[in-house]
């Protein structure tokens, strides 16, 4: 509205400047009156209200979502230019008919085709240019989004990789393997290290590739075949054409700890837990809901976190389904 005001009162300047000199205003703009000047910044006001409008809902300027291209914004341009000319010509239909104010100096006219290109020009660029401004505000709100969603991530993960019971369970499992075991106790040793590694390093980057996310996986998984033996299986069906596709870090760990954290496992019920991708280009962690005897706490902070992750990154959504099976799918990207 402020610029369509401002841009309205500049685009007749001449003849405002003209009604403190009498003489240029009888030689410009003869029998100009006040009330002509008013009555043409009003229509100008208002019809560049409505070219902001059109403009906004043909080509969606306000959609920070839509990509704007030189071509919808050279369209914009001839759309306006056209409609700008098509409401002059009303105005000039109206001044005739109905004996609204305005100027009929024959230099106003000659005018008009040049406000209409100036007038075209600023409602198509201010449009753009406020596209752009929104977009960028909202590139950098999601970036700040992302940047503490991935830093409650990484905190979470080291968290759960690093509390007590988790550290007890480690440092006991490899103890039983130091005695029973050494050449495993190394490999335990070095897998821990890996995740250990990956964990901290994990909020270096937005996005991984699949392959890099799986081989840290699979060292988590040898940390839990330690601990849980044969009570705990693994069926694992990746397809290689979706290995340099990518998805958040730490999103199939999390997804695991889940599973494992939440279910029961044991001699008597073994978990078995699925990790696959689709041609939909998906990956999906998958498991038999085995309630346990003591429920464990949780208020879904990790899925909730993997969720505004997957809508900020690739502004998709995850799918979970909750029928026999407790199933989780995480959209693939590729760049």
């Amino acid at each position: 509205m402020a610029i369509s005001m401002m841009v309205a009162i500049l685009i007749h300047f001449p003849e405002f400047i003209s009604l403190f000199d009498y003489l240029e205003m009888n030689m410009l703009f003869p029998g100009m009156k006040t009330a002509d000047i008013i009555s043409e910044v009003f229509f100008n006001f208002f019809s560049l209200l409505f070219l902001f409008w059109a403009n906004t809902v043909l080509f969606h300027f306000d959609n920070r979502r839509k990509k704007i291209t030189w071509k919808i914004v050279i369209f914009s341009f001839i759309f306006t230019w056209i409609l700008s000319n098509m409401l002059g010509a009303c105005f000039v239909f109206l001044h005739h008919t109905l004996h609204i104010p305005a100027i009929d100096a024959t230099i106003h006219n000659y005018l008009h085709p040049l406000r209409d290109f100036i007038i075209s020009c600023i409602v198509t660029g201010s449009c753009y240019i406020l596209y752009l401004t929104r977009q960028q505000q909202q590139f950098l709100m999601e970036n700040q989004q992302l940047q503490a969603e991935n830093n409650l991530n990484l905190y979470n993960a080291l968290k759960n990789q690093l509390n007590p019971h988790m550290l007890f369970n480690s440092l006991n499992t490899l103890r039983s393997l130091v005695r029973e075991d050494p050449e495993k106790a190394q490999e335990y040793i070095l897998e821990l290290s890996r995740v250990l590694r990956y964990t901290l390093q994990g909020n270096e980057s937005q996005i991984v590739t699949l392959r890099e996310e799986m081989k840290f996986v699979s060292a988590y998984i040898f940390l839990l075949k330690m601990r849980y033996e044969e009570n705990l299986e693994f069926n694992i069906s990746i397809d290689k054409e979706l290995e340099e596709y990518y998805l958040p870090p730490m999103t199939v760990q999390m997804l695991i700890e889940n599973a494992v954290k939440h279910n029961e496992i044991s001699s008597r019920r073994p978990l078995i837990i699925s990790i696959f991708t689709d041609k939909e280009r998906g990956i999906s962690v998958s498991n038999p809901i085995q309630e346990k005897m003591t429920p464990t706490s949780g208020i879904g902070v990790g899925l909730a976190n993997l969720s505004k992750r997957v809508q900020l990154l690739f502004h998709q959504e995850i799918q979970i389904n909750e029928d026999a099976c407790f199933t989780v799918r995480v959209p693939l990207i590729h760049k």
